[in-house]
């Protein structure tokens, strides 16, 4: 018997992956498939090597190829679990921290055979290369203080001021290529202009692996892995740790409405579709081009909801923004009648899609206090943020996308005519407590020829500046939380761009120097008057009616 027989012998030995794991991930209930499924390094029972996990059910053979092989699919084969799980399994001594890999599959017609990523990768190679890295986190945490008061800080009558931010074009290193700075670099000097500008909050557009940069992270291939292009997940680890040293909050952009159509990734995984609807009417966002998950297959459920809780478990992020709910929510969403059929009750509603998010936010507010979810929904879909025990969708805050579009239009407006369309700024209060908004001012207004803040103001250079600056006052007076892009503190007058820099040299001149004082000036007065509100609604003496 050769030792790499003996080995696949004494899978069960390891105690990885066990019968009440297969049963979570075919219930849908799994929420750390992650720490079974994927690559893992053992060192126990005298055995070291690497432990490999795939669930393939349409697989007719899984083997794993990588840089200690010559990629060559048939020295590393798995073997199929006999539970009818569709999970593939097999132990490596031969393989350790730091290996590259893929998955080799041939489906069961022999018609498909691929290399895939793992889906459960903890790190993978800088893009455009493809391939998983066997990786073990190391990261020694020094934040026990903010985890024990996240609850308190991040409360719903908290101050909450947010700056939304792409990692990869905030400060760039111009003497090496201009290439982005890594999560490590940019911790001090980042954590250093939050606390100079008084925000509470950092959040950073998707720090999940995706292959190309122009998605800006919004098509991901890597649920459980952050961006290799800066750093690995110790420095991404480092970088929340730097910010919560800081007392700074962290929320990350989370992704689970599609995901792009890459050959090595979750498309077709085994030759069938596994993780996204076969029939393209429900599996596909035609707009976008990608694929959309099947939310009715308890395996994806499992998978998507280990992904949030390993961000905020793993990572200790503080909160996730979930893109793009609205895509989510709707059968009929961006598409043409005839292709789309409606749901068992004759609705437009995705059941099972609602069904996810709600399971979402009650495993979010469960199992991790303190830690907040925020939906990017742009209808009048009721009880966004309400709890799931009422019917509602049970999220912590929703992006007001109304009050940003209507308070963008006005102050379009030549000051002179804006007397007839203060309905822009009226009707917003119609409805600012009926759900917990935030005010967002995000990085979908400065791109795409939707010009930078400062370019949407009107009048001479002078007048435009002034407007910005009462444009930023009126958000910080108004209801909501607070939500404002890099660049926009400081007046950048260029569209951002996710391949340079912000301008910072415009730093140079007074009148961007103004803006960027009044937004640290105004984020610091909403922060203490917000404070002094909560105090003032806590207090035993408030609440007994004393003043």
């Amino acid at each position: 018997m050769s030792g790499k027989e003996r080995m696949q012998k004494s899978l069960p030995s390891l105690g990885l992956l066990t019968e009440h794991d297969i049963y979570l991930l075919k219930e849908g209930s799994h929420f750390k498939l992650h720490e079974k499924l994927g690559a893992h390094l053992i060192q126990s029972e005298g055995m070291r090597g690497v432990y490999f996990a795939v669930w393939a059910p349409n697989a007719e053979s899984v083997s794993v190829v990588g840089d200690f092989n010559g990629w060559k699919g048939t020295s590393h084969p798995l073997r199929v679990r006999e539970d009818g799980s569709g999970v593939w399994e097999g132990f490596f001594s031969d393989i350790g921290v730091g290996a590259l890999y893929k998955y080799h599959l041939v489906s069961r017609n022999h018609q498909y055979t691929v290399e895939k990523s793992d889906p459960f990768a903890f790190c993978t190679e800088i893009p455009p290369r493809t391939a998983s890295v066997v990786w073990d986190l190391q990261h020694q945490w020094s934040d026990q203080a903010w985890m024990a008061q996240r609850a308190q800080r991040n409360q719903m009558t908290a101050p909450i001021s947010i700056y939304e931010m792409h990692l990869g074009s905030w400060r760039r290193v111009p003497e090496e290529g201009d290439r982005p700075m890594t999560y490590r670099e940019m911790a001090k000097p980042l954590t250093e202009y939050l606390q100079e500008m008084k925000f509470t909050h950092i959040e950073l557009m998707p720090v999940s692996e995706h292959p190309f940069a122009g998605s800006w992270g919004y098509q991901v291939t890597g649920y459980f892995a952050p961006a290799s292009r800066w750093g690995s997940l110790e420095d991404f680890c480092h970088l929340v740790d730097r910010c919560h040293a800081a007392g700074i909050g962290v929320f990350i952009d989370w992704v689970p409405g599609h995901f792009p159509r890459d050959d090595h990734a979750l498309a077709r995984f085994d030759g069938s579709a596994l993780y996204e609807h076969e029939d393209p009417r429900l599996g596909e966002h035609r707009e976008w081009g990608t694929l959309i998950f099947n939310y009715g297959r308890n395996e994806v459920k499992s998978f998507l909801l280990s992904s949030a809780n390993f961000w905020l478990e793993v990572c200790h992020v503080d909160g996730l923004r979930v893109d793009a709910v609205a895509s989510m929510l709707y059968l009929d969403y961006a598409r043409a009648p005839g292709d789309w059929y409606p749901n068992r009750h004759g609705g437009k509603e995705n059941l099972e899609a609602i069904a996810l998010l709600r399971e979402l936010n009650e495993l979010v507010h469960g199992r991790h206090p303190g830690a907040l979810t925020m939906a990017e929904e742009s209808t009048a879909w009721p009880m966004v943020s309400r709890p799931t025990y009422v019917g509602g969708l049970g999220f912590s805050m929703k992006w007001n996308m109304g009050w940003m579009n209507d308070t963008l239009a006005y102050m379009a407006e030549d000051p002179v005519h804006r007397r007839y369309h203060h309905d822009h700024l009226t009707f917003g209060l119609l409805y600012a407590f009926s759900e917990n908004f935030i005010l967002p001012l995000s990085h979908d207004e400065v791109v795409h020829g939707k010009r930078s803040l400062l370019d949407k103001m009107p009048g001479d250079a002078w007048q435009r500046f002034a407007n910005l600056r009462l444009l930023f006052l009126y958000q910080f007076t108004h209801p909501g939380r607070k939500l404002l892009f890099m660049g926009g503190e400081f007046a950048q007058g260029s569209e951002w761009s996710h391949d340079r820099a912000l301008d910072w040299a415009l730093l140079e001149f007074p009148y961007q120097r103004g803006v960027q004082r009044l937004v640290g000036a105004i984020s610091t007065a909403s922060t203490a008057a917000s404070r002094r509100c909560t105090a003032t609604i806590s207090s035993p003496r408030a609440s007994s009616g004393s003043t």
